[in-house]
């Protein structure tokens, strides 16, 4: 009997939830203000479907969707019924004045689409109040730039200057305001910043708010975040808004007329505020820009520095040359040199000790050049010319070094395999004169001789045997002559025994504690075997094209970067005297592994 009502019980319920109907109902306010922030609610009394809300076109959403759950059941006189409605919250913010008609929203269950009705939203601005104030000031002060639409919270956006030249640094503060009690901040979403290169200041946290004064009105605020924006383009460039998602403490209940707020409850809930948008003309740099011009806008100095004055040939001397001073130094360009050919240049080592600050960046920035004299004689630097921008002058300002010059000396022994010589030496030609013997003009003596050697059998015996061994010989030699016709191939076929032998000679350097030489022998050796075995004159090898062609000859990226490894390690350790017989070992076994494993997958 009991069975027999509970499964009426719930063949009741059954259809009592089948014949509800759908339906998809929202709440919102019909006029709102200009800058005023508003929250839109769609409420469906059923479950289980796919809720999509309609583009708030006109609007910035600053939060969504915020989604509760609601179900009550309910016996009358033995019939009972349950409702369930799930709420769909989406907090928006007002831009411009006018007249909107937003579109429904849907919701899809069991492949029906059930919509709302659409929104018809008015915006008005005559309540928009906007005072300026100069920044940093006390409660009786105001901040300048500080827009408030009267609401007892809201986050402003504020620029340190509103036009600038390109490249020109600006500061960007998000700071917030409130006369709520504030239980922290749930989330901050930062525009994009397009147009600009953003870096982030160090801001303290946020643990206390300070008192200021804004249209008469005592707020509590404080610093959020700040950035250093420098404008990338030219023209207006509009800055979306901040959009802080915010704690709010709230009393549920009232106090009691005798206790106070001692026995009154307090909830959390959250509250999304933005800022409004905020425009920047970015003017062009004025006049014509210079060749050399480096993209800095600020204040510069330039310093140069030549490590020595005389080097052996094929010896290297480090040129640095450093930049200093304030303003966009992250994308200050590569000073140019104009060297003679016949000094080698490997790309700069840059290294920077950049700040950000409310002033700008200022700090340092060096470029740190490897120059290899491959001739004797003395050579010329010329001096470096390098160009900004001075926002102080509003003029082009040309920065110049001087000129600096060494002289390359001959090396004690004779490079060869390796050495790339970028000319020759001019020596007078000496006249050999003339070497020529007269023919004799008398008849002489002949004689005839008893024996004729054509008469004997031996003589075509021997003609016979010098016959073949003439063919065998031509045959060898004719295939020796096709085997070395094309020196690439004779090259590549020996590049490993004459890389064995250069390291070995370098390991009886090592013995012998010529750490110098030894580290000469090392680069010799793996450079000569590259230019042999790659096919690749020397003149016309470099780091780059070797990696290159290794990559297509199927060598792994883990040899690759222990070549590199090995290259550094012999470029730097043969200017610097402190290096360890264990590191010199080290590299040793890496060339020698290396030169090994190539050889063994190319062949």
């Amino acid at each position: 009997m009991k069975k027999a009502l509970i499964y009426q019980v719930l063949i009741l319920f059954s259809f009592s939830v089948a014949a509800q109907d759908v339906s998809l109902k929202i709440e919102y306010p019909a006029v709102v203000i200009a800058g005023q922030q508003f929250n839109v609610m769609w409420t469906v009394n059923s479950g289980g479907g796919e809720f999509s809300a309609p583009p708030f076109n006109g609007f910035y959403k600053l939060m969504g969707p915020q989604t509760s759950y609601n179900s009550s059941t309910q016996i009358i006189n033995g019939k009972m019924s349950q409702q369930t409605s799930y709420t769909y919250v989406y907090f928006l913010q007002a831009v411009k004045e006018g007249k909107y008609v937003i579109a429904p929203a849907t919701f899809t269950l069991k492949n029906k689409t059930y919509a709302s009705d659409s929104m018809y939203i008015e915006v008005t601005g005559n309540l928009s109040q906007k005072q300026n104030v100069p920044a940093g000031t006390n409660a009786t002060g105001n901040e300048s730039g500080v827009e408030s639409s009267g609401s007892d919270i809201f986050v402003n956006l504020s620029l340190n200057r509103k036009e600038v030249y390109l490249g020109e640094h600006i500061v960007a503060t998000v700071k917030i305001y409130t006369r709520v009690n504030l239980s922290g901040i749930n989330e901050i979403k930062f525009p994009a910043f397009n147009g600009f290169l953003k870096s982030d200041l160090v801001t303290p946290p946020l643990t206390s708010l300070q008192q200021e004064t804004v249209n008469g009105t005592v707020y509590g605020t404080g610093v959020v975040q700040q950035f250093l924006l420098y404008p990338q383009i030219t023209g207006e460039i509009s800055i979306d808004p901040v959009q802080i998602s915010v704690l709010i403490q709230q009393k549920t209940s009232q106090s009691d007329p005798f206790f106070g707020d001692f026995f009154s409850s307090v909830q959390t809930i959250p509250r999304a505020v933005a800022s409004q948008t905020v425009k920047v003309k970015v003017k062009p740099l004025p006049g014509i820009q210079p060749d050399d011009f480096s993209g800095v806008v600020g204040k510069l100095d330039l310093k140069a520095v030549l490590s020595k004055d005389s080097v052996n040939v094929n010896d290297a001397v480090n040129f640095k040359i450093s930049i200093s001073g304030s303003g966009n130094l992250k994308i200050a360009g590569t000073p140019v040199l104009k060297l003679s050919p016949d000094i080698e240049v490997f790309d700069p080592k840059i290294s920077d000790d950049i700040k950000n600050g409310l002033n700008g960046t200022s700090g340092q920035k060096t470029f740190e050049y490897l120059l290899i004299p491959r001739h004797y004689g003395d050579f010329t630097i010329p001096s470096i010319t390098y160009s900004y921008f001075n926002t102080s002058t509003d003029k082009y300002e040309k920065l110049t070094t001087e000129e600096f010059h060494f002289h390359a000396r001959k090396g004690s022994e004779q490079n060869t395999g390796i050495t790339v010589y970028g000319g020759v030496s001019k020596e007078d030609v000496k006249y050999l004169g003339k070497d020529i013997r007269f023919i004799k003009s008398g008849p002489g003596k002949l004689t005839k001789s008893a024996n004729i050697i054509l008469s004997k059998r031996s003589f075509y015996s021997a003609y016979a045997f010098a016959l073949f061994a003439f063919l065998v010989i031509l045959f060898f030699r004719r295939e020796h002559i096709r085997r070395n016709s094309d020196l690439s191939l004779v090259r590549n076929r020996k590049a490993g025994k004459v890389a064995v032998k250069r390291l070995h000679t370098a390991s009886v350097c090592l013995k012998n504690a010529q750490i110098d030489k030894y580290y000469e022998e090392i680069l010799k050796a793996i450079w000569g075997y590259l230019s042999d075995k790659l096919n690749i004159p020397v003149s016309d090898l470099s780091r780059n094209n070797a990696v290159t062609s290794l990559i297509e000859r199927g060598i792994d990226e883990e040899r690759i970067k222990n070549l590199n490894g090995i290259l550094d390690a012999c470029e730097y350790a043969r200017f610097a005297p402190s290096s360890s017989g264990t590191e010199a070992a080290t590299i040793y076994d890496g060339a020698s592994q290396f030169i090994k494993s190539v050889e063994n997958s190319i062949g």
